[in-house]
């Protein structure tokens, strides 16, 4: 082939992927006028047309727009980009009103309806296979952990203990960010879901700055319901021991300071991990920790990057420690979910215990908190379509993590009630 040609091939490519780029904001622009224009029922109905259906459109530019991004023959991924991008479109305009939220299920579930007839062209063949293949990825996925945020079931329809725990997800706004973003998410999907768990934040640590509010009254009619699914002992005992000092001594936002400042001072890097061994397990029952825990812990931070043992402890250094302190502690990782050391910790000590021992990583290293975030998240998605009741102990972590991190990292201080 000639010179020539192979400059005329390039060119057409070009072309096409220019003319793609510009028929894409196109398609972007018109879903923007339908979330505005039309109601929930209406632009899921127009969506339906033209991606599930795909077999023309109301306004013929439009599909014009579908058939020039097909014919520019993107490959799977990026398709499933607009198809995602698409979806947030309208899931972005109906956050900003609680009422249109319902919807935002109804939108994600259509992509599970079969066309209701034959693809009468090469372009709706074409973006059909590339819906079926979109259903399987991370990004709905993702689409679908957000929607059933909004799924309202009743307490008489389905017990707590009955429903499955991917139902409960927008009970721990901690979790939003590593389940419900991305590598692919766009830094507005991003942020929205950002705005979304720091509403949710708030509104909890109202609720809960309300209820011990009210306990402290002493009142013997709480009209206050508590935020939580713990027992109102459990809830009273864990801000208790989150606020106020433990065993008499000093409060776990006092022990991460003064370690703080053992930090600052100590010499060496193996200095350092001993001195972290006896933050973290000073709070631990002796009866329990002398068995196996303390020696494993032990042994886990001896052997925790020692290449830098001698070394004057520095802030990557730090947070490469209490990273790995963590895999140990929750769960190793996503590829390797083991987490018995966590399952173990909980049934002996109880979920206040142990979030208190992370909660005391993350207080004298805020840089941690992400990283515990996301050792949770990967125990919610591991154990998401089991029925809550068998991962109780998993609830309450979670429920007693969000009361931790409200009490000590919170916007509201709980310690001067």
């Amino acid at each position: 082939m000639s010179s020539y040609n192979l400059s005329s091939l390039s060119n057409n490519n070009n072309n096409h992927h220019h003319k793609s780029a510009t028929q894409e904001q196109r398609l972007y622009q018109h879903l923007q006028d339908l979330a505005r224009q039309q109601n929930p029922e209406e632009s899921i109905g127009n969506f339906r047309d033209l991606f599930i259906d795909a077999s023309g459109y109301f306004i013929p530019e439009i599909w014009q727009a579908i058939e020039t991004i097909i014919d520019a023959d993107p490959d799977e991924e990026e398709f499933h980009n607009i198809l995602n991008r698409s979806c947030y479109i309208l899931i972005n305009r109906w956050l900003q009103n609680p009422q249109l939220q319902k919807s935002i299920p109804e939108l994600v579930n259509i992509f599970q309806v079969k066309p209701t007839n034959l693809p009468p062209c090469w372009t709706s063949k074409r973006v059909r296979t590339l819906i079926r293949s979109f259903t399987e990825t991370e990004k709905y996925l993702a689409l679908q952990r957000l929607a059933k945020m909004f799924i309202r079931e009743t307490q008489e329809n389905t017990k707590i203990v009955d429903r499955k725990l991917e139902k409960l997800i927008d009970r721990y706004p901690y979790l939003y960010e590593n389940c419900f973003i991305n590598d692919e998410s766009t830094d507005e999907e991003q942020q929205e879901i950002q705005i979304i768990r720091q509403k949710k934040q708030q509104k909890y640590e109202i609720d809960l700055s309300k209820y011990i509010t009210y306990q402290k009254l002493r009142r013997k009619t709480n009209s206050i319901e508590n935020p939580t699914l713990m027992k109102d002992e459990e809830l009273n005992q864990a801000v208790k021991y989150f606020t106020t000092k433990v065993h008499g001594r000093q409060t776990l936002r006092d022990q991460a300071q003064q370690f703080k400042t053992y930090c600052d001072l100590t010499c060496s890097y193996r200095n350092f991990k001993n001195g972290l061994y006896e933050y973290l397990t000073d709070t631990i029952d002796p009866g329990y920790s002398k068995r196996q825990f303390n020696r494993k812990l032990y042994h886990k931070l001896q052997n925790t990057l020692s290449d830098n043992n001698t070394q004057k402890p520095n802030d990557s250094l730090i947070l490469g420690t209490c990273k790995k302190t963590l895999d140990f502690l929750v769960v190793e990782s996503l590829e390797q979910p083991k987490h018995f050391v966590f399952y173990d910790l909980i049934n002996n000590l109880g979920a206040t215990i142990v979030i208190g021992v992370l909660l005391k990583i993350v207080l004298f290293c805020q840089q941690a908190r992400p990283y515990l975030e996301q050792k949770f998240s990967i125990l919610f998605n591991h154990y998401q379509g089991a029925t809550t009741g068998k991962v109780w102990w998993l609830v309450k972590s979670m429920e007693t993590l969000n009361v931790a991190f409200s009490t000590n990292l919170g916007g509201i201080n709980l310690c001067c009630f």
